[in-house]
């Protein structure tokens, strides 16, 4: 289940220390509204990073997968870090 994002009207803003607090404990972005229409998203570092690890991960995913469509063929995942530890030396 997505939680749905916390909305805030701009005019919030003013008070830095409550919209600070706001964002370290939230783990959704918060939205900022301007005359009812979103203007901006806040959100803490730590949601920033998970969010952009997670777009990341399935760019990634998605690129294997066109890979296979495209005819690569597929490798199993103990294989697949059998070869990185030879590659790599770890």
């Amino acid at each position: 289940m997505q939680i749905l994002p916390k909305v805030v009207p701009i005019n919030e803003l003013k008070n830095t220390a409550q919209i600070t607090q706001t964002c370290k404990e939230s783990d959704v972005p918060i939205i900022v509204t301007k005359n009812g229409y979103g203007e901006m998203v806040l959100m803490s570092i730590p949601l920033y990073e998970k969010t952009i690890a997670e777009a990341q991960a399935a760019a990634l995913v998605n690129e294997a997968l066109d890979e296979i469509d495209s005819g690569a063929e597929p490798v199993e995942g103990q294989e697949f870090f059998s070869s990185m530890r030879v590659k790599y030396g770890k």
